[in-house]
């Protein structure tokens, strides 16, 4: 990449582990001037005069230069992981053949680990939580294959799939998006659902591109996450043009934005009563943020006046409080229509930190539940400190992790099979008592606390 390929932007700065040498990282330590530093793409004339933002910085780019240098060992090692998992479910399920990794039978880890694929029933559509847990069923169905999906839907929920989308990143070269689309009826359907894929767990570049506190400053839009906004469809040079197809010379890729876009125009078109739910979990519901805001962008009015929902879960930060305002203005008006979910201590909305990235806040009604999946609505306060690392966090950390264990036992027994947690999901649990602060991005919490919480989402303003 070059600076060129941000031209669209008024303002950026991009981090840049590939180019980031011994050189680089001493500079960012000693010197204001990181536009003249390799390893961040930023105007010449930027200066970083806070030495604790320099810091935070040069820290982000050692992790990330760590995470890439692992990410093809990781890949390896998640790939055998998830083998061995499957050689073994299919074996305590009677079925004696080797995995198929295309099949509608083989699970990711995050489907090994919370085993549910049906809808809690006692949900009807008619219950003000339904869009929520229709949507976190979703969230978590994303994390398998394209068979996979499309037999949970079709089989167990009785729902139509419409499509599954891999996406291509014009800044990575690489497919680095995914989602699937699905209706409630295949004629007039009530229901529309676009679902994000978030980040697996082995997948080093994507955890990359979470923590990375890089972004453009889009003209009417607000400073936005780069690493997401390339994901969704961002082209070189010209950033958010409306439509790509009107490019000279550019390829036809599978572009998250634009496909998804043209693609619900013609389902809506087609489903006049239907309502528009978009969702995500983890950076699949940054995807699910950014893309009403780019619809937004584009003026696609016929679109967002469709949109019932966007529903989030362990969502991280995606811009500044203008990108906040311009969503807000957009989505939350007169009725609240975006939906942050959070679940006790899960890290990932606390990224991008904020030390490394200080334009970056939350927006959006936050319902955050805590570890008795308790609702209580909040909204982060801009510039807000992070609670530093002690010896009492570390020992509360482990408390609520043997709380969680405990829990988990628990539920199935109290609230019946659909809450049954198995073998591996209890093994993290206990790991997780053992080593405070292993990173446990809790889905399987998320489910629990949408279908068990007795709550009302507030959606007057």
């Amino acid at each position: 990449m070059s600076k060129l390929d941000y031209c669209f932007s008024n303002d950026y700065m991009v981090l840049r582990p590939d180019r980031a040498g011994p050189l680089e990282l001493l500079h960012l330590l000693f010197s204001p001037k990181v536009g003249r530093n390799r390893a961040v793409d930023c105007f010449t004339s930027t200066e970083v005069r806070s030495f604790r933002r320099r810091l935070a910085i040069f820290l982000n780019l050692l992790l990330q230069i760590l995470l890439l240098a692992l990410a093809g060992p990781l890949a390896a090692l998640g790939a055998a992981v998830e083998l061995l998992l499957n050689l073994v479910d299919n074996v305590l399920h009677g079925r004696m053949e080797y995995p198929d990794r295309s099949s509608p039978t083989y699970r990711s880890v995050t489907g090994l680990i919370d085993r549910r694929v049906d809808l809690d029933r006692s949900i009807k559509p008619a219950d003000s939580r339904f869009d929520a847990a229709l949507c976190v069923m979703a969230s978590k169905l994303a994390y398998e294959n394209e068979a996979f999906i499309r037999n949970v839907v079709t089989i167990h929920w009785q729902m139509e799939f419409v499509r599954f989308y891999n996406c291509w990143n014009e800044f990575q070269n690489a497919y680095t998006a995914q989602a699937f689309v699905f209706r409630d009826k295949p004629v007039d359907a009530d229901v529309i659902v676009v679902a994000f894929r978030g980040t697996r767990p082995f997948d080093a570049a994507r955890w990359c591109a979470d923590l990375d506190p890089s972004w453009y400053k889009i003209p009417r839009l607000g400073r936005a996450h780069a690493a997401y906004t390339h994901a969704l469809g961002a082209q070189r040079n010209i950033g958010w043009p409306k439509w790509v197809e009107h490019i000279k010379g550019k390829p036809q890729k599978v572009y998250a934005y634009y496909t998804i876009r043209d693609a619900l125009k013609e389902l809506l078109e087609a489903n006049r009563k239907a309502r528009l739910l978009v969702t995500g979990h983890g950076s699949g519901g940054a995807l699910a943020v950014l893309f009403p805001a780019i619809l937004a962008y584009h003026k696609e009015k016929a679109l967002l006046d469709r949109l019932a929902g966007v529903y989030t879960f362990g969502q991280p930060r995606v811009g500044d409080a203008m990108l906040g305002m311009f969503v807000e203005r957009n989505l939350d008006r007169p009725k609240k229509r975006h939906f942050r979910f959070t679940y006790g201590n899960d890290s990932l909305p606390g990224l991008p930190n904020e030390s490394s990235a200080v334009h970056f806040l939350h927006f959006g009604l936050g319902l955050h539940f805590d570890k008795s999946y308790k609702l209580k609505v909040v909204r982060e306060i801009p510039g807000e400190e992070e609670t530093p690392w002690s010896l009492l966090g570390s020992v509360m950390s482990r408390v609520n992790s043997a709380w969680e264990l405990g829990r988990g036992v628990y539920l199935g027994y109290r609230w019946g099979a659909y809450f049954r947690e198995g073998w591996l999901l209890l093994l993290l649990r206990a790991l997780a008592v053992a080593l405070p602060g292993l990173p446990f991005h809790r889905v399987q919490d998320y489910v629990n606390a949408v279908v068990l919480g007795g709550y009302i989402i507030p959606k007057d303003n």
